[in-house]
């Protein structure tokens, strides 16, 4: 059985614990109003491109773009989008998974495929595992700017329209609610299955459609991408304020057991001090 000074050890490192994870579930709530703001606000300017893309790829024109048009796929580009730290659940845990299964499930060789990463964890991930990595930024801000992705989404894209892959696909957590965030795997392109969004405006472009589309598509394509990022930093400051939430429940539910089992050792100690007390005295009589 543990001694006094070991439980009360125990129970004090337990309480600066607790202390810790409260503060950091704290900072996650704060950082989470913000990012889902920032991913609500950015929903507007990528529907109303999106808007204006399909309003020109669904009509009835020779307009043609290579990132609309389908080709056979012999390389697959992924976008991987982790935290840079962990204890936050399962949030990375989950989108590695995903696309170790992907890849288990569709590829038979490491040819077959490359890995965009954005995040250190899957960065660390790729590099253990030999995965080939095209690209990588680590150190991305809890609240991102355009600015800070802008290169490594526009090399992604590049890559597809230097035919080095046929296809792109990005794993990601999206933020469905503070206690609920689901893995999408979606291909940004080719963008041949862009929805008609519905539109209640009427556009005459200039100089010409085929000229909107070249210089909307890449950045549409690039809006995808920084669209999801805004999403997964959401999932990620959630999935790290329930973690802390979790842990800080933790601390306390053990300080309570603790505490009991002092109050019980030192009981014990009590009585055995009385008893031995008392086995003296009857001795001397």
């Amino acid at each position: 059985m543990a001694s006094l000074r070991d439980i009360e050890d125990r129970i004090t490192s337990t309480k600066k614990t607790r202390q810790i994870t409260k503060a950091m579930e704290m900072v996650s709530a704060s950082k989470l109003n913000r990012a889902e703001e920032n991913a609500k606000s950015y929903s507007a300017y990528s529907n109303k491109i999106q808007e204006i893309i399909s309003n020109i790829a669904n009509t009835d024109t020779d307009v043609s773009h290579p990132m609309l048009e389908r080709r056979e796929v012999k390389r697959t580009g992924y976008i991987l989008i982790t935290a840079d730290s962990g204890l936050a659940g399962g949030y990375n845990s989950n989108a590695i998974k995903k696309l170790h299964d992907t890849i288990e499930e569709r590829h038979t060789s490491r040819d077959e495929f490359t890995v965009i990463g954005i995040g250190r964890m899957g960065v660390d991930y790729c590099k253990k595992n030999d995965i080939s990595l095209s690209e990588q930024i680590i150190g991305v801000d809890d609240q991102p700017k355009y600015a800070d992705i802008k290169g490594i989404a526009s090399r992604a894209v590049q890559l597809y329209i230097d035919e080095e892959i046929d296809e792109l696909i990005i794993i990601f957590n999206h933020f469905v609610s503070v206690i609920s965030q689901e893995i999408h795997v979606n291909k940004l392109i080719p963008l041949s299955d862009i929805d008609e969004a519905e539109s209640t405006s009427t556009y005459e472009y200039e100089p010409g459609e085929g000229a909107i589309l070249n210089a909307l598509l890449p950045q549409y394509a690039e809006s995808l991408i920084y669209g999801a990022l805004l999403d997964a930093k959401a999932s990620e400051h959630a999935a790290r304020m329930t973690a802390m939430k979790s842990a800080t429940d933790n601390a306390g539910d053990l300080i309570d057991d603790l505490t009991l089992s002092f109050n019980r050792a030192r009981q014990a100690a009590i009585t055995q001090e009385i008893t031995e007390i008392v086995g003296g005295a009857a001795a001397l009589e």
